[in-house]
């Protein structure tokens, strides 16, 4: 997976997810706190430097905080700086989900979960080899499970 593979898929579809998971906005309420429901389910962010897994560098694999599907290795996971968790690639690739993102008068590439579409941040091409990839996560959006 490299940049020119994310805008193919955030500009022409992404892969199948092996899976889907479809809950109303009321079912969501209901498993996840104020805040993850904020940012998973309404796009929104965390202030940098504030997430749970920003600075953590524990083994395993961080999985979507809505659904359980394994996202990111921690054997992926970098300090970019940013404030926020970084990885430089999926477990799998049909587990994320690309979108275009014009928001905020930028554009940049949205970054969700392609079984739930549960927002989780965006990817920059701006991250180390050999991806040269970086998934700009947030914390709220992700668990630790074992791996």
């Amino acid at each position: 997976m490299n940049w020119s593979d994310v805008l193919n898929y955030a500009t022409k579809g992404n892969l199948t997810p092996d899976r889907r998971v479809e809950k109303t906005n009321e079912e969501w309420k209901k498993e996840l706190t104020a805040e993850e429901f904020r940012i998973t389910r309404q796009k929104g962010t965390e202030f940098a430097f504030s997430g749970e897994y920003c600075e953590a560098h524990d083994p395993g694999l961080y999985a979507c905080r809505c659904c359980g599907t394994p996202l990111f290795d921690s054997r992926q996971k970098f300090e970019s700086g940013t404030g926020w968790p970084s990885f430089t690639e999926s477990v799998k690739d049909n587990v994320i989900k690309y979108e275009s993102d014009r928001s905020h008068g930028m554009h940049r590439v949205e970054v969700m979960c392609n079984v739930c579409d549960g927002h989780l941040g965006h990817v920059f091409p701006d991250g180390p080899p050999p991806s040269g990839l970086r998934f700009c996560i947030n914390s709220a959006s992700i668990k630790l499970v074992e791996g």
